[in-house]
């Protein structure tokens, strides 16, 4: 089974903190202690040798920066206005494509399909490396990564498109490589967003037109309620939610940050895949950064995966979108979760609830592979 992250903001931790990913959590975690990055971040949950073990084929990397009225005090990176937005933008978007010249056996950007499908290509070489042809093994443990591993795909989303300076851009985005798009973050001058609710705006709508043009992935995590069952009804194209949780299960939760079950059931009817976040303040409602770890375990999770799946009638619309690193750290996750690699514990979990591998495949990684090859263009 592999994993797809359909959301990691790699590039903010990298400009923010000067994360180098091509490490281990464990060494990054030990060039960090007593610095800024942990206090500010919390002790990293990723690093390259942990995409291996935890088998992350895909990582949806964002495009993200604060705007300046929701910034932290500590923060030096922010905009103010559009062109400040664009130009921060373009400075993390080069981070990855840097990422993948440097270290193209690391990592890898997906723009087109084919890109897609040399990284799958990649993972089911080593499978049947694994055997000897006659489906027996050749005596090599079939969950460690083959040596020298395998190159992580990267497919490029903006989280807050006040990156965008007039719809015409888009099409420069696209050549760049962005494939994703989300609207909001906090408000925008194109919608409501968390904890600043409205909806689309007349530039959220031409901002909608152009995107459905050229292909984008709407992305409708952080978008206003409001905004959000609007995009349902105007968006042509393919929608998804990267990463928010089901607000039914946050009970006195008063957020415009997760999904109603009107939200879920308009996404469901517009063929989306929802990707659920272990973080435990998105898990457990009051949960805040310096309680304790052990009030949240991955069996809440799998509730929230659960009750999409019930929802939709099957597991083809749920997957996973971690937000690690995000502005937390292993501090504040569930408590059987250390790193990426122990995203794995889930199948064990969802298997116990009588999910069939089938269906925990989708829920890891499948669902999320499926979307974009029926989304990236064919070439570029």
């Amino acid at each position: 089974m592999l994993i797809v992250d359909a959301h990691q903001d790699l590039a903010w931790n990298v400009l923010a903190f000067g994360r180098d990913y091509t490490r281990s959590a464990a060494e990054t975690r030990r060039l960090e202690q007593g610095g800024e990055a942990p206090l500010r971040n919390g002790d990293t949950l990723l690093g390259w040798p942990e995409f291996q073990r935890g088998r992350v084929a895909v990582i949806f990397s964002t495009l993200f920066v604060t705007p300046a009225h929701r910034r932290e005090a500590w923060e030096t990176v922010y905009y103010r206005n559009p062109d400040q937005a664009h130009a921060l933008y373009r400075a993390q978007l080069d981070v990855y494509h840097r990422l993948a010249d440097r270290h193209p056996d690391k990592f890898r950007m997906v723009q087109q399909r084919t890109d897609l499908d040399e990284i799958l290509a990649d993972w089911e070489k080593t499978e049947l490396d694994l055997s000897d042809g006659e489906g027996k093994g050749n005596g090599r443990d079939p969950n460690s990564p083959a040596k020298p591993g395998h190159p992580v795909g990267l497919v490029a989303l903006m989280e807050g498109a006040e990156g965008v300076r007039q719809p015409a851009e888009l099409e420069e985005w696209w050549q760049l490589g962005v494939r994703l798009i989300g609207p909001a973050w906090a408000g925008t001058r194109f919608c409501g967003g968390t904890r600043e609710p409205g909806p689309l705006t007349k530039e959220g709508f031409a901002l909608l037109e152009t995107m459905a043009h050229l292909g984008f992935i709407l992305d409708v995590a952080h978008m206003d309620e409001k905004a959000l069952m609007q995009a349902l009804d105007f968006y042509p194209g393919r929608i998804v939610s990267t990463h928010a949780n089901v607000q039914s299960l946050l009970k006195d939760q008063d957020s415009n940050r997760h999904l109603s079950e009107r939200a879920i059931q308009g996404l469901l009817e517009r063929d989306a895949i929802l990707g659920l976040s272990p973080v435990n303040s998105f898990l457990l409602a009051g949960w805040k950064r310096g309680d304790r770890r052990e009030l949240v375990s991955l069996q809440r999770l799998a509730d929230h995966i659960d009750n999409i799946c019930q929802a939709a009638g099957d597991a083809r619309h749920a997957g996973l979108g971690s937000d690690f690193d995000g502005g937390f750290g292993v501090q504040s996750v569930p408590i059987e979760v250390d790193t990426i690699a122990d995203l794995t514990k889930l199948a064990n979990i969802l298997a116990e609830r009588g999910f069939s591998q089938t269906d925990i495949a989708a829920i890891l990684g499948v669902n999320w592979l499926e979307m974009l090859k029926s989304a990236l263009p064919e070439n570029v």
